[in-house]
């Protein structure tokens, strides 16, 4: 009985059960969300007040007692690496809008679907502008410089996908007619923001080309696209240059253009993070979701040790090791109870030597602080051989295991995670801290998946804009390489190439429930490290904390960027 509980199905990590092939069937299922007339009065307003959700948060945290009895975790990793600072300047074409030729065709039928989909996406984003609970969190100076009137990159292509489903259905044949059913808030659009719903509407068109095959007339409208954007101008042109460099790449896959010596070699983005490079600070140092999600989740686990003398983490996903030396600082300075023993087990699938060397540094750092300390290495070539028995577990030890970011990676490869969550169930730890980036891009269509991620890119692209100048250095590496390498990998490819996948925190508690993981509320102090962490920022203003259930949502303008969720086996 035992072992049929646990004999499953193969898991479908899939967004929906509904494939379609064009934008308006996946727009028709995003909960029938479609603008009223009433709602585009708030567009009169775009400045975006939003911050902590103190509505959903500070009815648990008790701030004033936490700023007298608690000490932070937070240490702001300053000094550590000196990022590049030569920047790099790149030629940018001026933006002159320039009108597209169409064939004078009946629409695609499938296009009709299209255009519903983009119409509840559109409306989604005005509801999610009304929210009461996100409010303003501070007003900084060092992001008083951006306009807060501006439509953001999500707003421009959530305005465009709605020209789109006009465009579309009324089989208008000038092009660029602007007569949606809500003309009167078309006045608040600058000439700027007007050009960027212009340009994000041809990439909308150009892919749903893409995705009819329709490659000829998909190449005219990229041509548009490589016009119009650029790679060091406004975060939408920013966006679209990307995208539009990826629609163009699977166009000459798929049609034999590209022979596959001439294949571009796939840059490994985790393999990267696992050293701590010159971007990868920077960033680290001015984006606050995954130190968000890190300290709160530290924080889970030193809680729920309570007590215990001896305490053993299990990292599935080790990079840089930063997150363990404030863990370390948190333990020796526990009052009345100091630990036996803290031991660390890496679990990882390739370079074995960065692992060793992360493994050192912390084995250096514990013994400053005076920190009894161990570690073990699992090196695995492939996460199927992984077994109960290449751990060295106690039973007078606190079990904690700590998946940063890293589970998403195999959502390719559904029976290594199976395989994974078997070995880590059989393992029967005290607690599970699971942080995960929060955005739905493995659905099996190609059409669901674009638009997903030119949203969920589009926002990150808005954010760099708020932090970074246009021509920084460390913010064209990011985009073209970790941001970029992203965009490509989603849209380019499908099947066990696609590697790069996200899905939402429900249907990782439908995955985590086939396990019997149940989960835990966050404490009230995990929530204060949240939020304490966020207002080391500059740009929290312009940041989100929100629960989702008992999970915590880390995002940008309300739109969730990161999760962190706590997990105990029944």
């Amino acid at each position: 009985m035992a072992n049929s509980l646990f004999t499953f199905e193969p898991f479908d990590f899939g967004a929906s059960p509904d494939v379609h092939d064009s934008f308006q069937g996946f727009y028709s299922e995003k909960n029938n969300r479609f603008l009223e007339a009433g709602d585009w009065e708030l567009l009169n307003d775009l400045c975006y007040d939003s911050g902590i959700d103190e509505n959903a948060l500070q009815k648990r945290i008790p701030t004033s007692q936490y700023d007298q009895q608690q000490k932070p975790l937070f240490s702001k990793p300053d000094g550590l690496f000196l990022p590049c600072k030569e920047p790099l300047y790149l030629d940018s074409a001026m933006f002159k809008p320039e009108v597209v030729e169409t064939v004078k065709e009946k629409p695609h039928p499938s296009s009709l679907i299209a255009a519903q989909e983009l119409s509840n996406y559109y409306r989604s984003g005005v509801k999610k502008m009304k929210r009461e609970e996100l409010v303003e969190h501070g007003r900084e100076e060092a992001v008083a410089c951006l306009n807060s009137r501006r439509f953001s990159t999500e707003e421009v292509i959530r305005v465009a996908g709605a020209k789109y489903i006009q465009f579309s259905t009324q089989r208008r044949e000038e092009y660029f007619m602007f007569k949606l059913p809500f003309d009167p808030t078309l006045s608040v659009l600058t000439v700027e923001e007007s050009n960027e719903v212009e340009l994000a509407h041809l990439l909308l068109a150009s892919a749903e080309k893409v995705g009819l095959q329709q490659f000829d007339q998909a190449i005219k409208l990229l041509a548009q696209c490589d016009f119009l954007s650029s790679r060091t101008g406004t975060p939408v042109q920013r966006v679209v240059y990307h995208f539009a460099a990826a629609l163009r790449e699977r166009i000459n896959r798929q049609t034999g253009r590209i022979r596959p010596k001439e294949l571009q070699k796939v840059f490994d983005v985790e393999e990267a993070m696992m050293t701590p490079q010159p971007t990868l600070v920077s960033l680290q140092q001015i984006l606050p979701f995954a130190n968000v999600t890190q300290f709160a989740g530290i924080q889970a686990i030193v809680e729920n040790a309570g007590s215990a003398r001896k305490v053993h983490l299990i990292d599935l996903g080790v990079k840089s090791g930063t997150p363990w030396t404030v863990l370390m600082q948190a333990f020796a300075s526990r009052h009345g109870s100091l630990l036996d023993l803290l031991k660390i087990t890496f679990v990882g699938t390739k370079c074995r030597e960065k692992i060793e060397d992360t493994a050192k540094r912390l084995a250096s750092f514990a013994q400053s602080m005076g920190l009894p300390f161990s570690f073990n290495i699992v090196m695995l070539s492939d996460m199927n051989d992984l077994r109960e028995d290449l751990f060295d577990i106690k039973s007078d030890e606190f079990l904690a295991i700590y998946a940063h970011l890293v589970l998403r990676n195999m959502l390719y490869q559904p029976d290594r995670l199976e395989t994974l969550m078997t070995v880590i169930r059989k393992l029967k730890p005290c607690i599970m801290v699971v942080a995960e980036v929060e955005a739905n891009h493995n659905s099996p269509s190609f059409v669901n998946r674009f638009i997903e991620s030119l949203f969920f890119y589009g926002t990150f692209f808005d954010c760099l804009e708020a932090c970074m100048d246009r021509a920084n250095h460390d913010r064209m590496v990011a985009e073209a390489i970790y941001l970029g390498e992203g965009i490509r990998n989603t849209v380019i490819f499908e099947g066990h190439e696609r590697t790069v996948r996200n899905v939402g925190i429900d249907v990782w508690r439908a995955f985590f429930a086939r396990f019997g993981l149940v989960e835990t509320e966050l404490s009230e102090s995990s929530l204060y490290q949240a939020s304490l962490v966020l207002k080391q920022f500059p740009i929290r203003r312009f940041c989100t904390l929100e629960m989702n259930g008992k999970c915590l949502l880390a995002g940008w303008k309300g739109t969730p960027i990161h999760s962190l969720s706590v997990w105990k086996f029944q």
